[in-house]
């Protein structure tokens, strides 16, 4: 069960970070972007860690402050949540 727990956290933290890059690359060519929604969704899903981590590797959405914000809080969270059911 831990393994497949770990496998969950590995694959929604990629998907986070893929998805920064999704939508920083659309950005650019002035198309279809990834609604934030989802953005925030993945990372409140587990994939704040990613998330995080794209925002800054990619330079994107770091001057939207539900992200600067909100991202390190849901990842702040998860952590402590982690600590309480493991530790």
């Amino acid at each position: 069960m831990v393994k497949l727990f770990l496998l969950y956290l590995l694959l929604i933290n990629a998907l986070g970070l893929l998805l920064m890059l999704a939508d920083k690359q659309k950005a650019k060519k002035n198309r279809w972007r990834i609604p934030e929604r989802t953005l925030m969704t993945v990372a409140a899903l587990g994939g704040s860690l990613g998330s995080l981590i794209g925002m800054y590797a990619f330079r994107h959405k770091t001057r939207h402050r539900n992200f600067v914000v909100g991202v390190p809080v849901l990842l702040a969270l998860q952590l402590l949540v982690l600590c309480l059911y493991f530790g």
